[in-house]
């Protein structure tokens, strides 16, 4: 993990969008801050596409992405977009079928039940009720669970046939073919038409945790905020830059480093 500094400007310079987590990326203490929020608007005001990809449930994410300034907010790992259409309306968008999401809900409210009664302090995360394609326990936002806790509820999703994640908060487990990035390629094709994979050394993703590895590795432009060195050990792909600063100010660092280089490029 480098510096910011090391980021090569023209790279900087090439870039037509930003990726990034939400949970201790944008938000510090559980909430968005003035300064993250104003690093996006500023991403936005440059000609820049800003989109949010998180694990959180569609139903949470719904107030941030009818105020924030983003193109969209890809939740639940993937599994479904709400997309601002311009009129103060939400449009939502899934990657599942309706017949699908319904039977895999009956499922996974199984295999939460199951958790919480054979797992001691396993709870379900205090989101779930606007969950829909996916579950989650809570291990660091308002229970704290051990390492082998934490791993002991990745082993039963998984034993179900379940992907499973682990989040700076959660333990998020689901069904289906999705996941950040897949949801990252998804959603530039539904909102752009493009193929990210084309486009790849174009985007920038920041975030903090380790199920932000899978988008380290891929993003040659990818941007861990200050406290990513908290999972460090556990990441099995890390960012190739890192912040100075963590949280929203890391996020708003990341941000300053690409208007920096277009404001350049603009002279």
């Amino acid at each position: 993990m480098r510096p910011l500094a090391d980021w090569p400007l023209q790279a900087r310079q090439r870039l037509v969008g930003v990726f990034t987590d939400i949970d201790d990326t944008l938000t510090t203490e559980g909430a968005i801050t003035p300064d993250a929020l104003d690093a996006m608007a500023a991403l936005k005001a440059a000609g820049l596409h800003v989109v949010a990809v998180t694990g959180r449930p569609v139903g949470w994410s719904e107030p941030f992405a009818a105020v924030w300034p983003i193109d969209a907010i890809v939740a639940e790992n993937g599994a479904v977009a709400l997309v601002p259409t311009g009129d103060g309306r939400l449009e939502k968008r899934y990657q599942q079928d309706a017949a699908t999401r319904e039977r895999n809900f009956e499922r996974m409210q199984a295999v939460l039940e199951r958790i919480e009664k054979n797992i001691p302090g396993a709870r379900r995360a205090t989101d779930s009720a606007g969950r829909e394609c996916d579950i989650a326990i809570d291990h660091s936002e308002f229970t704290t669970l051990d390492d082998d806790t934490i791993a002991e509820v990745v082993a039963v999703m998984r034993s179900e046939g379940m992907h499973a994640t682990v989040s700076s908060i959660h333990v998020n487990g689901w069904w289906g073919d999705h996941n950040k990035l897949a949801g990252a390629r998804w959603i530039v094709r539904e909102l752009w038409g493009r193929r990210l994979d084309d486009e790849m050394d174009r985007w920038a993703y920041v975030g903090d945790s380790t199920n932000d590895a899978l988008m380290f590795e891929h993003f040659a432009h990818s941007i861990g905020v200050a406290n990513v060195r908290r999972f460090e050990s556990a990441l099995s792909h890390l960012p190739r830059y890192v912040s100075q600063r963590e949280r929203g100010a890391g996020f708003a660092e990341a941000a300053a480093a690409v208007l920096a280089a277009k404001n350049l490029s603009a002279r």
